[in-house]
């Protein structure tokens, strides 16, 4: 019977392999949206599951890095390590960065720092070259920022030496992560511009000349340096945690949390709270999209396999003038639509195979979202071809003889 279905399909083969393919590409973009939301959860969870760490310590009642501002003193990692079960403390601060080349392109990135020399960036998933070797000048940047093994880029006031190339290395928004030390991040992220530092200079020494240090030449000499040892250091946005091994997460917690000037998280908590609060608007918005999408392809299926019906109500109706049963007509809608479906799946997956990987953001399809798909469509089909038949079954074969 898949014969007569074949069979009718090459008297208008032209049409069916062009609807076929405009539909695979209607489906191509449901398909699309499912890899998107999957790339936007392994990239907004990249970061934390690449650092490894057992718990994140942030500024109290703040969510984290991630989510919200979080500011604590780099000298926290001293006190932290001090506590009975903690192997390492790492600090960590990530910051965004544009920037416009003379050719004038502009390139944005995440830059982050490792917290030298406890934190070389071992745990990275390099693609090429090698970790951190030095505490300054030197960078791991991701390929998708297009810097060459072996190259030099500036950042701020210093050029840096690209030593290192990860793969799959962004934010929670997609933009490549670019990694160097904490001291070079810290510095480039507090940085000014020449002027600014020259007019904080001399207000800072006019300050001391009119306090009683004025004739002091060694508090103005101290006054006109750019830093002054006497402030405290940068803060950083959180303080990463290695315990021992076998050492219980949560007894660690527990003493932690009796400090009023911290918050702390696992990296489950962390993820979690990306996955539910960073990108969770985007996520429902692309699941909206995507099955507001499902039911577009729904109808215009249907549409499709009814207009096909319509074209060929002379034959049915010649076919029941002959005696043809029910099952015959009905097999012969049912396959149709189902050949139509198959069709424009293979479609979608070839496209998908061939121009996902041009996309901006990770787009990532699972073989469980292609069966998903693959289910999907035929229950379309056989709704379409369902929509078909009833029209099917109206054809009156009197018409045949009238005519």
């Amino acid at each position: 019977m898949m014969d007569l279905a074949v069979r009718d399909i090459r008297h208008d083969l032209g049409r069916f392999v062009l609807t076929a393919v405009g539909l695979g590409m209607l489906l191509s973009v449901v398909l699309a949206m499912t890899g998107i939301y999957n790339g936007m959860v392994v990239d907004a969870t990249v970061v934390p599951d690449s650092l490894g760490a057992d718990l994140w310590v942030v500024q109290r009642d703040s969510q984290g890095p991630f989510a919200e501002s979080s500011r604590v003193p780099q000298r926290l990692a001293e006190r932290l390590r001090a506590i009975p079960g903690v192997a390492r403390t790492r600090s960590y601060v990530a910051f965004n960065v544009q920037q416009t080349t003379p050719e004038g392109v502009t390139r944005r990135f995440m830059a982050a720092g490792l917290s030298w020399p406890d934190d070389h960036g071992d745990m990275l998933p390099l693609a090429q070259g090698r970790a951190l070797r030095a505490p300054h000048y030197e960078l791991v940047a991701d390929a998708s920022l297009n810097l060459p093994l072996g190259s030099q880029f500036k950042i701020g006031r210093d050029a840096y030496s690209v030593v290192g190339v990860t793969r799959g290395m962004v934010s929670s928004s997609g933009d490549p992560m670019l990694f160097v030390s904490i001291a070079d991040a810290l510095k480039i992220q507090n940085d000014l511009a020449n002027e600014a530092m020259r007019i904080e200079t001399e207000a800072r020494i006019g300050r001391v000349k009119r306090s009683s240090f004025g004739r002091d030449p060694a508090s103005l000499e101290r006054a006109a340096q750019s830093q002054l040892p006497a402030l405290a250091p940068p803060p950083v946005s959180a303080v990463l945690l290695d315990l021992e091994p076998g050492q219980d997460v949560e007894s660690v917690r527990e003493r932690l949390s009796h400090w009023p000037d911290i918050t702390v998280y696992t990296t489950d908590e962390q993820r979690a709270l990306l996955v539910r609060g960073v990108i969770d608007r985007a996520r429902r918005q692309i699941g909206l999209f995507r099955s507001l999408l499902v039911i577009i392809s729904a109808i215009v299926m249907g549409l499709i396999v009814y207009t096909m019906t319509l074209d060929k109500m002379h034959s049915l109706a010649l076919l029941k003038l002959l005696g043809a049963r029910r099952i015959v007509i009905l097999r012969l809608i049912i396959e149709e639509a189902l050949l139509l479906g198959l069709l424009s799946f293979v479609v979608a997956l070839l496209i998908g195979e061939f121009m996902f990987d041009l996309f901006p953001r990770r787009v990532l399809v699972g073989d469980a979202d292609r069966l998903a798909l693959a289910l999907v469509v035929a229950g379309i089909s056989v709704a379409a071809g369902v929509v078909g038949l009833r029209k099917a079954l109206s054809a009156d074969p009197n018409q045949v003889l009238a005519s």
